[in-house]
């Protein structure tokens, strides 16, 4: 059968995929929390759950492309923002059915996830993902905080828009801003982002940069910050669960 991805590319399989290998750390916790007999590789990143025990292919920018055909996969899961489209296509010349998700929205997620599950593994849909449902169902209230999420410093690059990150914390009255230029993930002066006019907070995330307590506060005078889980921000898959109820609270 030929099934087609989030993007609308072809992706030939023979039945429901049995030996899947994960770019993604997200898509690698929702398989292993859903099918894990079914997960046979995954990257470096992929930390969740923490008794992972798979073939690792390095890094999701630069994945071992043999090391993941050795593997013998029906299916490779990836992402349009998490994975180079280069290393995409080098899979499909190898004769790899590959899926790519696309994701920008908290119910996108969700979507996109239940598709993925339903028509490329056959299998059908696991309580995580109905509570994930359950637990962010409801309109986007009113922004009530104004928050600036640098990912990355020197240079500071910060969450714009459209991004997964924006819309989840959106849907907890959150408004993120960006101090600069439009875009998914802008660079921006730190100056510009220390700002009370312009923010409320900051939250400076453990991942992609690890913000710590003695690396990023200190660059913020004039507004305060929070340290805050990178997976609860950007992860979907069961992580959405937890952000939920953590990031409520916070």
């Amino acid at each position: 059968m030929t099934l087609r991805d989030d993007l609308g590319a072809p992706v030939p399989l023979v039945g429901p995929a049995r030996r899947v290998v994960s770019l993604v750390p997200s898509l690698t916790e929702a398989l292993a929390a859903t099918c894990p007999e079914r997960l046979v590789g995954a990257t470096d990143w992929c930390t969740h759950p923490v008794d992972l025990d798979v073939a690792r292919v390095r890094g999701t920018k630069n994945p071992d492309l043999a090391a993941v055909a050795a593997l013998g996969p029906d299916l490779v899961v990836a992402n349009k923002e998490e994975n180079r489209e280069l290393d995409v296509r080098r899979m499909r010349e190898r004769g790899l059915a590959v899926w790519v998700t696309d994701i920008e929205t908290v119910p996108g997620s969700l979507a996109s996830m239940r598709r993925l599950l339903a028509e490329a593994l056959g299998v059908g849909e696991p309580r995580w993902l109905r509570d994930a449902v359950q637990a962010w169902a409801g309109p986007v209230p009113t922004p009530s905080v104004r928050a600036v999420v640098p990912i990355w410093r020197d240079p500071w690059m910060v969450v714009g828009r459209p991004t997964f990150t924006a819309d989840l914390l959106a849907r907890l009255g959150v408004e993120v801003v960006g101090g600069g230029p439009t875009g998914r993930y802008p660079h921006a002066e730190v100056a510009a982002l220390d700002d009370p006019a312009l923010a409320d907070v900051a939250l400076l995330p453990d991942e992609p940069y690890e913000f710590t307590v003695a690396d990023g506060p200190e660059s913020f005078a004039h507004i305060p910050t929070r340290l805050v889980s990178g997976r609860l921000l950007t992860w979907y898959g069961p992580a959405l669960v937890e952000a939920r109820i953590s990031l409520d609270r916070a």
